[in-house]
């Protein structure tokens, strides 16, 4: 909220300064999306395991949208802060032209004194040949002064123009990034209340049978993917830096899922992953697909503990090795950080942080 109230005091600064008004944008609106309430019944003709995909890719959707989330406050962050830099930049700006105003205000009242002319043009009018060239060299200084602050007032001037200007794309990029973070908060909710309103159709039984489902899932994807030799070693030693981020993350285990938070009484899968990587004094960027896209990738068969596993088509969910064939991670909502088999997800890729 406080970076808000500072956003807004830079933009106040704008439009005094500039004495222009920012220019009306029109955005359009998000897609609508499915109510939950609109959602069909659970066992529609479905069986279990049928259920189980249909409320997994509820929860892969609302993932994805909470990495739109993630980057959207990253984005929002960076605006507001390179907007309270530039209302900086423009309260010193106006008041250097206020001080080189006062300054040219002065000279012009000294030669106003003086009958329009400033003492060394007087000087230089003298029969005096000393006196004169005292007055010539007094004559040229008090032009270069003249000149000096004329200059500074169009650069000042200039300066704060171009100031203007980039506050006013700046404002235009927070508010858009508020938009886009509004759109993705709204998807978030609309995917985890529909998952949860067809769990809530299930009888208590058909519930712990689900559950028994996933675990089998996840059991069986596991097994063959370490039969399949797809990791060279299991217990490949970790850097110093990945102990640290490993060290971190399992002590997070336990803490529930939510998604957007960053610690330290709940995490994200990627919020805990940046923080894991953040304890160990190297910052890694906030979501799965930032992380995806900008880290160092390396052969899944290579991976130590610390590195990240990334998970999905879209790079929607991360994981940390740990060793063992094991990643800890936030899974979803509903859930607790946990440990896991490595391959019991769709592996895309690993990315090493320290690499």
């Amino acid at each position: 909220m406080k970076r808000r109230h500072c956003a807004a005091a830079a933009l106040t600064a704008v439009c005094a300064l500039a004495m222009v008004s920012l220019p009306v944008q029109a955005w359009a609106s998000p897609a609508p999306i499915p109510s939950a309430a609109a959602a069909p019944s659970a066992r529609a003709g479905k069986s279990l395991a049928e259920v189980r995909e249909e409320i997994d890719q509820l929860y892969r959707e609302a993932g994805a949208a909470t990495d739109a989330y993630n980057l959207a406050e990253e984005k929002v962050e960076k605006q507001t802060a390179e907007l309270d830099e530039l209302g900086r930049a423009i309260d010193e700006g106006r008041q250097k032209i206020a001080r080189l105003k006062d300054q040219a205000g002065a000279q012009a009242r000294e030669q106003y004194r003086n009958a329009g002319l400033p003492p060394g043009t007087q000087l230089a009018l003298s029969s005096d040949p000393r006196l004169f060239l005292y007055g010539l060299n007094q004559m040229r200084q008090s032009q270069q002064a003249s000149d000096a602050v004329l200059a500074d007032m169009t650069r000042a001037q200039a300066d704060l123009e171009l100031y203007t200007e980039d506050a006013q794309v700046n404002w235009e990029k927070l508010e858009a990034g508020r938009l886009e973070q509004a759109r993705a908060k709204k998807e978030i909710n609309a995917r985890i209340d529909e998952a949860k309103a067809i769990e809530a159709q299930l009888e208590e039984e058909e519930r712990a049978r689900l559950l028994e489902l996933e675990k089998q899932a996840q059991a069986a994807a596991q097994s063959s993917w370490l039969s399949s030799g797809a990791l060279h070693d299991i217990n490949r030693a970790a850097s110093p830096s990945g102990r640290n981020a490993v060290r971190f993350a399992l002590a997070q285990i336990g803490k529930p899922y939510v998604w957007g938070a960053e610690g330290p009484g709940s995490y994200d899968c990627s919020g805990l992953t940046s923080q894991a990587w953040a304890a160990a004094k190297r910052p890694i960027p906030r979501t799965s697909q930032e992380q995806w896209a900008r880290l160092p990738h390396i052969a899944v068969g290579d991976m130590r503990p610390g590195d990240l596993i990334i998970y999905h088509s879209d790079a929607t969910h991360v994981g940390m090795y740990v060793g063992d064939g094991m990643v800890v991670h936030a899974p979803r909502p509903g859930r607790n950080v946990t440990l896991a088999g490595a391959g019991s997800m769709e592996i895309l890729g690993v990315v090493r942080p320290d690499a």
